[in-house]
């Protein structure tokens, strides 16, 4: 049976309201228009794909909650008026409501026309469902039954077809790949809890075992409880010989007032973006980093001192699934690519702790506002960089259409108090592209754009509008 991991619970709880709300989004653009029955067909193999499932409560306490497959889908959904330029991430920014991972759909799919005759394509999911690399996979994976004209084959197990209750409110976000030698952030946004992320991996391929295939049944619910129980009984007393846990270290929020909710995209030439790592001592996720620092202090923020988040991307294949860690490093305005490189490949190598040094699976036998209360705000820092990495270029040709714009981040729908964090980044490669989504919790679009053109033209580089 595919289970809920410590980093699924997590997202699921963010969209029952505690936590920062995010969704993982991504976009597409084309120079031409796109028919509408290839978007449907697009739609109709993400349905029967790994994105198509929820969440269903376990029997037996102390056993995960589950993964069941869900055939329901939010119908596609279009725009037929042609937007402007300037209103795509405004339009953008609004479909992150109405996903639930437990009692609807987790996921949307999106277009609109474009004044210019093109065409912008978003898909946007819970995080509960998945991570970054998750959702590009599951893309990837659509769009190559489309190209080969096959169908996605069904996972094999009872599917959720039924009428559910109205979806209501909305989850969190995600990760990136770590490139080699030098492992990078993941594409999240503000991950909650601090957490060592080695739980037991879920994988939304079929389960072929017989007792797995009977959705829920007493047996593998009482098995699964029994590891759980015996892993949190094990390592809780081996925390206690060590001393008292100590509580789990907090970022403290920014009050909520006078902070707004804004995000850019751009883009840049990948061999200048390379060139200027390089030219630095860097690399280019070092470089990413820093140009996310000196745009938050660009903004006015006085600290002299800026903490990074940075998600990694800890999975061994490709799969839809959150799996990822997170980890941090801290800047100060002496930092050049070269050094933040060496801070970065050392934090790789370290995670952030469980919550008060206990077994982060206690998260997952606790009622939900308890485990929310031990992990509050804990991976929060001044910034997130999410370096999502090379994306495949299965993503650059849909259908007939080629995409020369692809974007990947995380949005923040009905956001009402803000977490610590400032600034996100989210950065990810296709072709000859960089493309830097910057999510600002902190400033006015006015203060985000002046600080981004002067944090870049320090840098040397030069962006473009995606």
């Amino acid at each position: 049976m595919n289970r809920l991991t410590v980093v699924d619970e997590i997202f699921l709880r963010t969209h029952r309201g505690m936590g920062t709300p995010i969704a993982l989004q991504g976009l597409w653009r084309t120079d031409d228009a796109m028919e509408p029955t290839l978007l449907q067909a697009i739609h109709d193999r993400l349905r029967a794909g790994a994105l198509g499932r929820r969440v269903v409560r376990a029997r037996v306490p102390g056993a995960r909650r589950a993964w069941r497959p869900n055939t329901q889908a939010h119908p596609l959904d279009h725009v037929g008026s042609p937007l402007p330029e300037a209103a795509i991430l405004p339009w953008a920014d609004t479909l992150g409501t109405d996903l639930d991972p437990e009692f609807g759909p987790g996921w949307r799919l999106s277009s609109a026309s474009l004044e210019d005759g093109g065409t912008v394509v978003a898909l946007t999911c819970s995080h509960a469902l998945a991570d970054a690399r998750g959702l590009i996979h599951a893309v990837a994976a659509a769009l190559d039954e489309l190209a080969e004209g096959t169908d996605h084959p069904t996972n094999g197990l009872t599917t959720d077809s039924a009428a559910t209750p109205p979806p209501t409110a909305l989850a969190t976000c995600d990760v990136s790949t770590p490139p080699q030698p030098e492992p990078t952030a993941a594409t999240a946004s503000t991950l909650p809890p601090r957490l060592t992320m080695r739980q037991v991996r879920t994988d939304s391929r079929p389960n072929t075992d017989t007792h797995e295939k009977r959705w829920g049944t007493s047996t593998s619910d009482w098995a699964d409880a029994r590891v759980q129980w015996s892993t949190i009984i094990g390592g809780t007393a081996r925390a206690l010989r060590r001393g008292i846990p100590r509580p789990p270290a907090t970022g403290t929020p920014d009050p909520s007032h006078d902070r707004a909710l804004h995000s850019t995209l751009l883009t840049f030439d990948a061999a200048e973006w390379d060139d200027t790592a390089a030219a630095s001592g860097g690399t280019p996720n070092s470089l990413f980093i820093h140009l996310v620092a000196n745009i938050l202090w660009e903004t006015g923020f006085q600290n002299s001192e800026i903490a990074a988040s940075l998600p990694v991307n800890t999975r061994d294949e490709p799969r839809v699934d959150n799996d990822l860690a997170m980890t941090e490093i801290a800047m100060d305005r002496s930092d050049t690519p070269a050094t933040i490189r060496d801070k970065a490949r050392t934090a790789y190598l370290r995670r952030m702790s469980s919550p008060a040094d206990l077994p982060e699976e206690i998260l997952q036998v606790l009622p939900d506002r308890w485990a929310y209360a031990l992990s509050k705000g804990a991976g929060e820092r001044d910034i997130l960089c999410s370096n999502i990495g090379t994306l495949p270029e299965a993503l650059r040709t849909v259908g007939a259409h080629h995409c020369d714009r692809v974007a990947a981040r995380a949005i923040h729908p009905g956001l009402t108090e803000f977490p610590r964090t400032q600034l996100s980044g989210y950065l990810s490669k296709l072709a000859e592209t960089y493309t830097l989504a910057l999510v600002s919790l902190s400033c006015d679009r006015e203060t985000l754009n002046a600080a981004t053109d002067r944090a870049c033209t320090a840098a040397g580089l030069h962006a473009a509008p995606w």
